[in-house]
């Protein structure tokens, strides 16, 4: 991309404080080994980039050296080398239809939209006539956990060859009101929709559970296994928390506010301390519709509460489901007062209020129902990452909002963390235990560096005071959690996305996306000038298209204070700016990212436990035109490990804007590299490993998603045919998938 900037910030910054240490006999070895690698694989590994995904092997020279015969008695081999993590060479960027990965391992296809999970489900024919999708996978991969299992089909710490993916099922491809590569013609596009539409559409979203098994050096899902189920939106759900049994949560399909239908729009993902999956609901609010007259027909604090969530009147759903027929699992998509009860036991007025939390799924036990978490407040959720469990002291799960200038939450728990609790006989019950009482606090990011939590409740002054949404009660604050951190002030940022905890120290990592809002003279209540924490605001070139804001996004990272999870004070600073490498160092690539190195629009975020590396992956759109998404493998330091750094912009009034902000230790070859890069219009997201670490599970999203209805029919102009392009499944039509990654010398993922 041609970047010019036409913001022409100045920048002040204090010293580099990036340091390198070496080792003679390491750098010798290692310059060495590097040498020898590039004569033998050099080419191949520049050919990753244009391979397939399914039994995609990264291609390296052989290790068959010519050998001559001794003239003298052999001396002992030398022992191997040290592992060495991030010790693969970087996968270049990428525009091919293809996974691309290091030499030395190799990728393949597990799990695709429509495998069956079961064995009276026919195999996916892939051309638009499936049907049977509440028993085959869903749509749009994205947020996943491992659970092992023995070989005993019992839950497991330890086993590394069996195991059930938890996943999420967050939306699918559609380009107006249809999912088109779910229909043989691609579907309807007015209204009303078709019922058979709707429902193949409703059940591609939600979550699967499946079982996965290793024989040999193959993984492969385990069809018919007792483990495997879906839930959609139209599973019975449990509410738990403070919004059990509220008013607000009273329907006609539960009038007494305590269940819920389905879950939807699943995006990040959390694993608890006691063995369940967490998943994270997202874009719900869009799926509902609103009459152009239901303001009239609500009192003042309901229709606060639907604007505050994206539900204005007159609000059109986006995939029509409400039009499907009168059966009540369509009419449940229409949100509009339309009964004469006083609580909406008679409608759905109350029907959007049931989604925007996390929910808990016992994976290894589908008898256990699943329960959304209140307590944790509803909004954007992508993923709960929890903190350090220690025993005696309160658990902390923390969380983001995704969406522009919304805010970063964390939830401690009443119940102080039991180390028995680890192996409990009743998942879900421990779950109520930690997750159903306790403090939701927001984030105020600090100019100086430092922060506070403030708790939400009725406790708080500014909450119960709050002129512009009366508060009723706990409930009423966790379920609109957004106006309650309104009320106290707290940090709007860009666009809070997944989170995760560094176990080398505690410290929490969240990935901001970007934010087109970010305005060096914001006009509207929609956009904000920079601050420390998003500090940045400048024009990226997309070919001819300016892309405004911050558009390639960064990673923030805290360092609680004393009190570890339940500290209500924390400090800062930004881990990572995205940026292309060739952007200005002293405007834009803040973290002097390289070729090896630069990204854009960081979303998925996971501390893996066998290594300890931050797997970082991208759901972009303003860097598509160099690269694919990609996922980069990386080994931060800690907060305060670099540099302050004041940008300063020039203002259209002819003033100056100064922002300080806190800039992360640079990365160095050794501590960031790209490691993958998907299909056409993929984002990368999801990741879980085995417990030895041999295996990692990825998913890749909505390849081909900008593929035209109008070409439904003719697989030439399709954006992408990942993955049957990569021999896996029939038909030509996209499908999101997961896959599995392996070393092809047998190690650990990421040395």
């Amino acid at each position: 991309m041609n970047k010019p900037n036409d913001l022409t910030p100045a920048v002040i910054a204090a010293d580099d404080t990036d340091s390198t240490s070496s080792n003679h006999f390491n750098a010798v070895l290692s310059a060495r080994l590097s040498r020898r690698n590039m004569l033998r694989g050099g080419f191949a590994t520049a050919a990753t980039a244009v391979l397939g995904g399914m039994g995609l092997a990264g291609c390296g020279g052989s290790d068959d050296d010519p050998v001559m015969p001794p003239t003298t008695s052999p001396t002992p081999p030398a022992p191997a080398p040290a592992e060495k993590l991030l010790g693969f060479a970087a996968v270049p960027k990428s525009l091919a239809d293809s996974v691309s990965v290091p030499a030395g391992y190799t990728a393949t296809v597990l799990y695709a939209l429509g495998d069956p999970l079961r064995a009276s489900t026919p195999a996916y024919k892939n051309d638009g006539t499936d049907t049977d999708f509440d028993n085959r996978a869903g749509d749009h991969h994205d947020g996943m956990e491992f659970f092992a299992l023995s070989a005993t089909g019992t839950p497991s710490t330890t086993a590394s060859d069996r195991g059930v993916l938890a996943m999420n099922h967050e939306a699918t491809t559609d380009e107006k009101l249809s999912s088109h590569f779910l229909h043989a013609n691609g579907g309807t596009t007015s209204l009303p929709r078709p019922a058979a539409e709707v429902d193949k559409e409703v059940a591609v979203h939600g979550i699967s559970v499946v079982e996965v098994k290793k024989t040999g050096t193959t993984w492969a899902t385990v069809n018919d296994s007792t483990f495997n189920r879906r839930i959609t939106p139209l599973t019975d759900v449990e509410i738990g928390g403070p919004a059990r049994g509220s008013a607000l949560l009273v329907t006609k399909y539960s009038p007494d506010g305590t269940r819920t239908r389905g879950t939807l729009n699943n995006c990040g993902n959390g694993r608890t301390p006691w063995g369940t999956y967490l998943s994270g609901e997202e874009n719900w609010s869009g799926y509902f519709a609103r009459s152009a007259t239901d303001d009239a027909a609500r009192d003042a604090k309901s229709v606060a509460s639907l604007r505050r969530y994206g539900r204005n009147q007159g609000a059109t759903s986006r995939h029509g489901w409400e039009t499907a027929g009168t059966d009540d699992k369509y009419q449940r998509w229409d949100i509009s007062k339309k009964g004469a009860s006083a609580n909406g036991s008679d409608d759905y007025r109350n029907e959007m209020n049931g989604q925007g939390y996390i929910i808990e799924v016992d994976a290894y036990d589908k008898t256990k129902p699943a329960k959304k978490r209140s307590a944790l407040g509803r909004f954007a959720h992508e993923s709960a990452a929890f903190g350090i469990a220690t025993a005696g002291q309160p658990l902390a799960v923390y969380m983001g909002d995704d969406s522009r200038n919304e805010y970063i939450y964390k939830f401690v728990s009443a119940a102080a963390w039991a180390a028995a609790d680890a192996t409990p006989t009743d998942r879900i019950a421990t779950g109520d235990k930690y997750l159903d009482s306790g403090k939701l606090y927001v984030a105020k990011l600090n100019a100086d560096g430092t922060g506070q939590w403030i708790e939400l409740s009725m406790d708080n002054p500014q909450i119960k005071a709050y002129a512009a949404y009366q508060f009723a009660d706990l409930a009423d604050v966790v379920v609109n959690a957004r106006l309650a951190a309104d009320a106290v002030g707290a940090t709007r940022m860009d666009r809070p996305e997944w989170c995760s905890v560094n176990p080398a120290n505690g410290e929490i990592y969240y990935t901001l996306t970007n934010n087109s809002n970010r305005n060096v003279n914001p006009s509207g209540s929609s956009q904000l000038a920079p601050d420390a924490a998003n500090p940045r605001a400048y024009t990226d070139m997309k070919g001819s298209s300016a892309q405004n804001g911050n558009p390639n996004g960064h990673i923030i990272r805290f360092k609680e204070g004393t009190g570890a999870g339940a500290a209500t004070t924390f400090q800062w600073d930004v881990y990572l700016f995205g940026a292309e490498s060739g952007a200005d160092a002293t405007k834009i690539n803040l973290s002097s990212l390289t070729a090896d190195q630069d990204f854009s629009s960081p979303d998925g975020l996971a501390f893996l436990k066998s290594t300890g590396i931050c797997w970082i992956q991208t759901d972009d759109g303003a860097y598509t035109d160099v690269t694919n998404c990609m996922m980069l493998a990386a080994l931060p330091g800690q907060v305060g490990d670099g540099a302050k750094t004041t940008l300063t912009y020039d203002k259209a009034d002819g003033s100056k804007l100064a922002v300080d902000t806190f800039v992360g230790k640079k990365a160095t070859p050794d501590t960031l590299k790209r490691f993958l890069v998907g299909p056409v219009g993929s984002e990368i997201t999801g990741i879980t490993e085995t417990p030895d670490g041999k295996a990692l599970f990825v998913n890749i999203q909505h390849p081909g998603e900008s593929t035209s209805l109008a070409n439904i029919a003719d697989p030439t102009k399709y954006t992408s045919q990942w993955p049957s392009n990569a021999g896996y499944g029939p038909g030509k039509r996209p499908r999101s998938a997961t896959i599995v990654i392996t070393k092809n010398d047998g190690g650990r993922i990421g040395t």
